[in-house]
């Protein structure tokens, strides 16, 4: 089950990722910019963070299966119309449908985790699926490197599509449904709005959300912001950058087994405090080395290292802790933090997009402030709530 859950998870980084290294060439063949073609990474966005509001909370109401099923599906459906996509404009409505179908995958796998395991065992779930979360953004653009070599753009497609066909095909066959009865009485004495909102005013929901938002835009800020600022402004090849960018995606899921192990002597949020003051930090080392500009690339890339390796020890067990504040609407808590995740991820990196000046100094106070924030509304919030009551650790 893990292995197809971390499948399930890849799907927003596979469709991502794989792609980005076709960019200029369907730009070629559109005969149109490269912004323009760029609006199709942006509209997969939106359907990654639109359409998990609405999976999540109709999981709790009808079962896993169903909706994993329908979304699963449609992605399959819109990869291969994208490879056949005729223009900028219809390859980006395309990439929406495709994020639509996408975030089933992404939201639901979630609430398997927390419908199977309590709250400590679904941390270390969690940190063996951030094995697959750490390995897609290096393989994706390899893999999607080598088709436009072999190929072209439309292969990239081609493939999406037939992964997600081994995913439907794993789901039908091998998949059983999770939902408990106690979650379908739920969700069905009350308005899936209704549950949005009672879940958005739990403050130790709250603080764990936010945590994972900001570590999420966090990470989002450095994937856009990293490739300029590397390549362009310190001159590294493409290739050493894919060493670099390996080399910290190697530094979360060392961490993230690391955090597994320690798992069975610690509480997922003791370990969660550690890493949350940890990575702050690192975020306040970084931002001084670009403001000062001592140390250069070495300095700047210790610190990314360290905040990167410290999300193997925050993410997981995050979402483990949100998802136990209330396991019977676990479909709709898993909606909330994913929606909340691509939606201060897009802000964050529109912001050090906007700020760029060829220096390290957005980067570094965008992720220096997201993770500040995410140390205080863990603190703040979750830390301060109500007492919890798992029953085999405390903290």
């Amino acid at each position: 089950m893990v292995t197809l859950l971390g499948g399930l998870t890849a799907f927003g980084a596979l469709s991502i990722d794989m792609y980005l290294p076709a960019l200029p060439a369907i730009a070629a063949d559109f005969g149109a910019s490269d912004g323009v073609v760029e609006r199709s990474l942006a509209t997969f966005l939106a359907g990654l963070a639109l359409g998990q509001l609405f999976y999540g909370p109709l999981s709790d109401r009808v079962g896993r299966r169903p909706p994993l099923i329908a979304g699963v599906a449609i992605y399959v459906l819109a990869s291969v119309l994208c490879a056949f996509a005729t223009s900028p404009n219809m390859l980006a409505a395309l990439r929406f449908g495709q994020g639509v179908g996408a975030c089933a995958g992404m939201v639901i796998s979630r609430a398997i985790v927390r419908d199977v395991f309590d709250h400590q065992e679904s941390a270390r779930v969690f940190s063996l699926i951030m094995l697959v979360f750490g390995l897609a953004p290096v393989l994706a653009p390899l893999l999607g490197s080598y088709l436009m070599l072999v190929t072209n753009w439309r292969a990239i497609f081609v493939f999406m599509m037939l992964f997600g066909m081994v995913m439907l095909y794993a789901i039908v066959f091998r998949l059983g449904e999770t939902r408990s009865d106690a979650t379908e009485a739920t969700a069905r004495g009350e308005h899936p709005i209704a549950a949005l909102r009672l879940l958005a005013t739990n403050r130790k929901l709250l603080g764990y959300m936010l945590a994972s938002a900001c570590n999420s835009a966090c990470l989002f800020t450095y994937i856009s912001a990293s490739p300029a600022l590397l390549m362009g402004t310190y001159g590294v090849s493409p290739t050493g950058f894919g060493w670099l960018f390996g080399l910290n995606a190697l530094g979360l899921i060392i961490a993230s087994q690391i955090n597994r192990a320690a798992l069975a002597r610690f509480h997922a949020d003791s370990i969660l405090a550690v890493a949350s003051v940890a990575a702050a930090l690192f975020g306040l080392a970084l931002l001084a080395i670009a403001l000062l500009d001592v140390g250069g690339l070495p300095a700047i890339m210790a610190m990314l290292f360290g905040i990167l390796s410290s999300f193997g020890f925050m993410m997981g067990n995050a979402s483990a802790g949100a998802l136990s504040v209330d396991p019977v609407r676990a479909g709709s808590i898993s909606a909330l933090m994913g929606a909340a995740g691509f939606t201060v991820g897009g802000l964050t990196m529109t912001i050090a997009t906007l700020f760029a000046d060829g220096t390290a100094i957005p980067m570094a106070a965008v992720m220096c402030v997201s993770l500040m924030i995410a140390a205080m509304a863990f603190f703040g919030l979750t830390r301060r709530a109500a007492p919890r009551t798992d029953d085999r650790f405390h903290s």
